[in-house]
């Protein structure tokens, strides 16, 4: 798709408020999807898409359509950073979220195994596919509009917000399954219960393209637009002058990927199918442990803020590190205080890790190419540190021990601290350029 300016246009300033509510609403709506679909493939999938496999066979299969969504998403980089660097960010962003949108309630309207045979299983793969392309290019752009539309001294504050979608839209994930518990005997929620969460996600797509569509253009790109300086190739142009930076960015976004998914759908997996908790339980600790997560977002956006992105990001690193050597410490059976802990630590580590990592892979890139280069950072990430955790995690665990899982931790974060040392302090460029 091609776009020229023919004449300057004046820029249109976003208010503050504005900024960061797009930049929150939009994320928060696609990680609701993601998770509601995370939690469905531990709980209801392998029952209801896979119910010829034993259950161990099921609960594979069912987590391998959870890893379609991640190897699609490199794709949906190319696609959506093609838009974002061509048409602009506010466009993409919508689009983006349509089609994670139309791919979540769709899940919910599926027929089962039972009702179509083998066609429910492929279906379900499908749809998942258009989960991962539509969050490929949601999450970039929206770290981006934060970033672009930030003042000086504070584009690691804007950037998080967008990082703040995720443990809001896990509490809510969360919070559905739990009312749906409540209220609805089991027989109930495996027959039409789980449905729900993916079909009301219509109401909070509505609301996220309302308050989209009410936006004007980033300042740094409608530069672009008005200099008639937009790249005709963004993808080309990453490839052969930005390359070494989408290998940094990729290597950077491992460890936080890796955590977050064994502290949610592994831990989830673990703690009720092995530990012997119950659904309810394990998913109210996790509940509490978001708070964590969500806590530590600013607060790792402020040490970013003062002590630059570099040395905040090495240090929470090390923090990794010494995480993953306790891993399998507190994660036992038949003590939920020490369950819990583990998870506050886990997902609190979490959150220190993903604050500055928007900011961080924006910054790295000129603005002529910013979308296209922090989107294949990110969902390239995303193959290596999301998309198959779960299933190491388990192979490990049921193989080795929990201890295995806690070392596969600290291979992860070691590659980020790696990342971290070559990546250059991006704390005071200009990013208009």
């Amino acid at each position: 798709m091609e776009y020229v300016a023919h004449e300057t246009q004046p820029h249109n300033p976003n208010s503050k408020t504005r900024v960061l509510f797009a930049s929150l609403v939009g994320t928060t709506i696609e990680f609701f999807d993601f998770y509601i679909y995370a939690t469905a493939a531990v709980l209801v999938f392998p029952h209801l898409f896979f119910p010829e496999s034993s259950g161990s066979a099921a609960l594979l299969q069912s987590l391998a359509t959870f890893s379609i969504a991640f190897v699609a998403r490199p794709i949906g980089a190319v696609i959506f950073g093609h838009l974002g660097d061509r048409i602009g960010r506010k466009a993409t962003l919508v689009t983006a979220l349509l089609l994670m949108g139309i791919s979540t309630i769709c899940i919910g309207l599926l027929p089962t195994y039972a009702q179509i045979g083998v066609a429910a299983p492929i279906l379900l793969a499908l749809c998942r596919l258009g989960q991962g392309l539509g969050l490929s290019g949601e999450w970039s752009g929206a770290v981006l509009f934060a970033t672009e539309n930030a003042p000086k001294g504070k584009r690691a504050w804007y950037g998080m917000f967008p990082q703040l979608g995720s443990p809001i839209g896990f509490i809510l994930a969360a919070s559905s399954f739990l009312l749906l518990g409540a209220f609805l005997s089991n027989e109930e929620f495996m027959a039409w219960g789980w449905r729900i969460p993916f079909i009301a996600s219509a109401l909070l797509v509505f609301v996220g393209l309302y308050i989209r569509l009410k936006l004007h253009e980033s300042p740094a790109f409608q530069n672009v637009l008005n200099k008639q300086t937009a790249s005709k190739v963004p993808f080309k142009d990453v490839v052969s002058t930005h390359l070494g930076k989408v290998v940094l960015g990729t290597l950077a976004t491992v460890c936080t990927l890796v955590v977050f998914y064994l502290m949610t759908v592994f831990a989830l997996n673990w703690g009720t199918n092995v530990l012997g908790y119950s659904r309810d339980d394990f998913l109210k600790m996790q509940m509490v442990a978001t708070l964590c997560f969500g806590l530590c977002i600013p607060l790792s956006a402020m040490m970013a803020e003062k002590f630059g992105r570099k040395r905040t990001s090495i240090a929470i690193c090390i923090l990794t590190i010494i995480f993953g050597l306790f891993f399998s410490t507190f994660f036992v059976a038949q003590n939920a205080v020490s369950v819990l802990i583990f998870l506050c630590l886990g997902l609190g580590i979490m959150g220190l890790t993903y604050g500055p990592l928007g900011t961080i892979l924006s910054e790295i890139f000129p603005v002529s190419v910013r979308y296209t280069g922090s989107a294949l950072a990110y969902n390239f990430g995303s193959i290596l540190g999301a998309s198959f955790a779960p299933l190491i995690a388990t192979k490990l665990a049921e193989t080795y021990g929990l201890y295995a899982v806690g070392y596969y931790l600290c291979i992860a974060a070691a590659v980020s601290l790696f990342a971290f040392v070559c990546i250059r302090e991006t704390k005071d460029d200009d990013i208009m350029c």
